[in-house]
């Protein structure tokens, strides 16, 4: 099955090139948004993993992302934004798990926010990531949007 994307993104030739991602991005209007809440690095059991481990807590944050994107229909494919917080205030701890984040979007280079906070809300959770997603959801037959009118 083919779908389209509802996910616009925007490249500004007005700002620099050095992002590694795109500046803006929009929604179809007739696209349903998915609000997603902190990707942690947990396990199944609610276990922090890779304790002390940037790229390691984002590889798993990314993981329980893509698995929760899954869950509502959507795709890394469908993220419109994202937020990726780390508890450090080195920048490169925080360009450690941005690395990480940022090659598992691939082409699909949302725009993003890279922020170092205090902590995190886990023992030893070093790395949370935020995303909204937009998805076209296949029309429905036989509802009642679907019925002739008079």
């Amino acid at each position: 099955m083919t779908r389209t994307s509802a996910v616009s993104l925007i490249r500004s030739r007005s700002l620099s090139d050095v992002a590694e991602y795109a500046y803006a991005a929009t929604a179809a209007a007739e696209s349903r948004l998915i609000f997603l809440a902190g990707s942690c690095p947990l396990d199944e059991h609610g276990n922090t993993v890779a304790v002390g481990d940037f790229a390691g807590q984002a590889a798993k944050a990314v993981e329980n992302l893509r698995t929760a994107l899954a869950d509502a229909g959507a795709s890394i494919e469908d993220v419109i934004s994202t937020r990726v917080l780390v508890a450090s205030s080195r920048q490169e701890d925080l360009v450690a798990a941005w690395g990480v984040v940022r090659d598992s979007f691939g082409e699909h280079d949302v725009p993003s926010t890279l922020m170092g906070v205090t902590v995190l809300g886990y023992a030893d959770q070093l790395v949370e990531i935020e995303a909204v997603a937009a998805v076209l959801d296949a029309p429905t037959s036989g509802g009642p949007a679907d019925a002739p009118t008079a």
